[in-house]
């Protein structure tokens, strides 16, 4: 199992309201609990289990924490006064709700809190991105029909 299957399987128990999964498979074994007392925020531990691994090897990497988030935007270093809207989770990216509707937004677009910026398809699942900044669309960061990763950049806005 690739980090990639992992942070969608961290996604899909977010989002089915389950406290907590156990999933064992041959050679790891991962627990996500996802509490309500600590407001959403989820824990995944993930342990490799060493198949008959000689006792020279090194010891398996520590249980890592991840916390998947939304799309947050985040100054870029090259420019401070644009925000960079950043992909929440990985998939394919597309620019429009369907092939015969029109985009959602262009460079140019002013946007605000809470308009569509694109669609991000990930297991199936057409995921809408909202922006959570007002502004204006200054670049488009990713090709339509394009893979994206978890945390990658996807448009610049200029907020003033």
């Amino acid at each position: 199992m690739d980090i990639k299957e992992i942070q969608n399987l961290i996604k899909f128990v977010a989002k089915s309201g389950a406290s907590e999964v156990k999933l064992e498979m041959d050679d790891i074994k991962i627990t996500i609990k996802t509490g309500s007392e600590d407001k959403g925020e989820n824990t995944t531990y993930v342990q490799q289990i060493p198949m008959n691994a000689p006792m020279a090897q090194a010891a398996p990497a520590a249980p890592t924490a991840t916390e998947p988030t939304t799309a947050t935007p985040t100054p870029v270093d090259e420019n401070s006064k644009y925000i960079t809207i950043k992909s929440p989770i990985i998939g394919t990216f597309y620019r429009k709700a369907s092939p015969d509707k029109p985009v959602f937004v262009e460079v140019g677009t002013s946007i605000k809190e809470g308009d569509v910026l694109c669609v991000i398809e990930a297991m199936k699942l057409f995921n809408e991105i909202e922006s959570e900044v007002s502004g204006k669309i200054v670049k488009i960061l990713v090709d339509d029909s394009s893979p994206v990763e978890y945390d990658q950049p996807l448009f610049l806005v200029d907020p003033s």
